[in-house]
């Protein structure tokens, strides 16, 4: 895979913001599902338990997806985990929204956020293959 500046850079904030957003799921999920209007019960421990095993998750993908700014020899794995990851949320999101309703401006933002930037590593992607 050919690597360069821009490809780069938009692994460096895919990565970051999968990381950040595992960081706080994982560590602080009721303070941040909170700042999207969602309020979980401290003691419904499975639930927590949910959404901290996706909080790790994604942080385990948002470091390698980074990694692969950094790495050349992880870019092309890098490019294709941040494909799978965001287009998997986002069309999970939309999924949702059909069987389950409208949710808050917040995750319909989160949602079409995470199909923009599937789209856009998928447009990488097919641009810097070799």
């Amino acid at each position: 895979m050919k690597s360069s500046i821009s490809l780069k850079i938009l692994l460096f904030i895919v990565g970051l913001i999968g990381f950040s957003i595992g960081i706080a799921l994982l560590f602080f999920p009721i303070a941040f599902e909170a700042s999207a209007n969602i309020h979980l019960n401290k003691n419904d421990f499975s639930l927590l338990s949910e959404i901290r095993a996706s909080g790790g998750t994604l942080l385990v993908f948002g470091i390698v997806i980074f990694l692969g700014a950094f790495k050349s020899s992880m870019t092309k794995t890098s490019l294709q985990t941040a494909i799978l990851l965001y287009f998997a949320y986002g069309f999970s999101r939309l999924y949702a929204i059909i069987v389950d309703g409208m949710p808050s401006q917040t995750i319909l933002n989160a949602a079409i956020s995470e199909i923009a930037i599937g789209i856009i590593c998928t447009v990488f992607y097919f641009k810097h293959k070799e």
